[in-house]
């Protein structure tokens, strides 16, 4: 009997501590020169940071005042407006030398090297696009918040992939694997367009989507805060800035370094920390 308490004891301990604690250090915040940053999307060729600038106080105002900036890996805002002309750019995505901008109803190709707009992309019917993912076949994954829909645009056509959500935004394409966040929860999209929830709960307005190591996930929440997501679907409080109403949205990953860049929105800058 004492053998089998014992026993007990230790399988209950060991379920408890089974999700390995994690933490963040920050390692720094740029000058707060950047024009309410949305979405942050590391470039490990190119070594950059790319920042969605919204600038103005309707996130889905078609004003023509959004920007891409830059940003080096120590902080230093490189260019403010980088590439301008946009109206209120939010998730972003690279496939083959292209930058990739969720803007409103459209999708703006730029061209990396060269910093210029290449060509618009219109989605009909959308309303108000927010993520995109690229997957290795050139698909692009993007998510319309106003209309509760995912986009999937294949060889220029967009088409309809899932419908009638509650709150979609981001969206990440690994390898075969779909994933998407949806007011407060994460979930696997199965290949029959059935959604499989991995972890919920995560109030605030779900925002981006990382995948920072095998099935363990990053997930921001617009509000202020960041989960650490495991692959059982246990999820950690790694950082809340609510009472100090600082915005955590649409986060960018350098996977390799376990480095998060967080841009701020109304705070008008990142913050890069570093994922223990």
């Amino acid at each position: 009997m004492k053998s089998f308490l014992l026993s007990l004891i230790i399988a209950v301990c060991c379920c408890g501590n089974s999700f390995a604690q994690h933490s963040l250090t920050m390692l720094w915040e740029t000058d707060t020169l950047l024009k309410v940053p949305e979405s942050v999307l590391f470039d490990a060729e190119n070594k950059v940071l790319y920042v969605a600038n919204i600038d103005g106080t309707n996130p889905w105002g078609k004003d023509g005042k959004g920007s891409i900036g830059k940003v080096g890996l120590d902080g230093k805002i490189i260019a403010v407006d980088w590439v301008s002309g946009l109206n209120a750019p939010k998730g972003m995505g690279m496939y083959k030398g292209k930058l990739y901008v969720a803007d409103i109803t459209d999708i703006i190709v730029i061209d990396i090297m060269k910093g210029v707009i290449e060509k618009t992309m219109p989605v009909t019917g959308a309303k108000g696009l927010n993520d995109i993912s690229i997957g290795k076949d050139g698909i692009i994954w993007v998510s319309d918040s106003e209309d509760k829909k995912i986009y999937k645009i294949e060889n220029g056509q967009a088409t309809v992939y899932l419908e009638k959500l509650k709150g979609p935004n981001g969206v990440l394409m690994r390898g075969r694997d779909f994933y998407m966040l949806d007011a407060g929860g994460l979930y696997k999209v199965n290949n029959d367009k059935s959604l499989t929830m991995i972890a919920n709960g995560m109030e605030g307005g779900t925002d981006g989507v990382e995948n920072i190591s095998g099935n363990d996930f990053l997930v921001s929440c617009w509000q202020g805060a960041i989960w650490y997501v495991n692959d059982k679907g246990e999820k950690q409080l790694l950082l809340d800035t609510k009472t100090a109403k600082k915005n955590t949205a649409d986060i960018g990953l350098d996977a390799a370094k376990k480095i998060m860049y967080v841009p701020t929105f109304w705070k008008n800058s990142v913050v890069a920390y570093e994922v223990k």
